[in-house]
């Protein structure tokens, strides 16, 4: 059977912007009137479902509103898409999804985001959407973190093999929580040194100088039956 290689998005497949966050103040300011300004501590690795219900609830703000934020989100995310914003792909991203594709493996996405700003976002950076399953990859906006995300990920591949790939400390932990290998890459908010304190079977700098550490640790991953 396949393996799936679980993609991450920011950080791991498209560069941290340098306005990431603003869509979420501007989405929350809509809706209640208020502009966030008490900052949420460490939003790397979080859901998207997480982080709106950490940022309203340290701003003082009713946390049932989350739903109707989201909505707002989606609604500037569409918007954004529709008027051509770029973000600029990993160095090595390229490469690494043929490479994984070539071997008979499958692509796929799990992400904090929700499905229709992950395809917006893999989009805006020049990768082919058509190159991920979208029936198996797993999205965050409705996950209170983002163990409960990899949880479902790790129930519906339950007899299959599964590699998470991901930017910060947060996905290997989640990923460890659902008994799911992780391998780390350093183009994010977080650097190998850091990385390497996680249990990541490999931790590279970026996607081409470290291609063939990942696929050799992504082959070595064997399915539930063989454990």
């Amino acid at each position: 059977m396949s393996t799936f290689v679980l993609w991450d998005i920011d950080g791991t497949l498209i560069y941290n912007g340098p306005k990431a966050g603003t869509l979420y103040l501007d989405s929350i300011e809509q809706v209640t009137g208020i502009r966030p300004t008490v900052r949420v501590g460490s939003p790397h690795g979080m859901t998207e479902g997480q982080l709106l219900a950490e940022i309203l609830k340290v701003n003082g703000i009713d946390v049932s509103l989350v739903p109707a934020v989201y909505e707002r989100l989606e609604e500037l995310s569409l918007a954004e898409h529709e008027a051509g914003v770029v973000r600029e792909r990993c160095v090595g991203v390229d490469a690494a999804l043929a490479a994984v594709a070539e071997r008979g493996w499958r692509n796929a996405l799990l992400t904090g985001n929700g499905p229709n700003r992950a395809r917006y976002k893999v989009l805006a950076a020049g990768i082919d959407d058509s190159l991920f399953d979208w029936d198996h990859s797993f999205f965050g906006h409705e996950s209170p973190t983002r163990h409960h995300l990899t949880a479902g990920a790790r129930e519906k591949l339950a007899d299959r093999a599964a590699v998470i790939i991901g930017d910060t400390p947060k996905d290997g932990e989640a990923a460890d929580s659902a008994g799911i290998p992780f391998i780390a890459v350093a183009t994010g908010a977080y650097t190998a040194a850091e990385l390497r304190e996680s249990s990541a079977l490999v931790v590279v700098d970026d996607f081409e100088s470290g291609l063939d550490e990942v696929l050799e640790a992504i082959a070595t991953i064997p399915s539930p039956a063989q454990r």
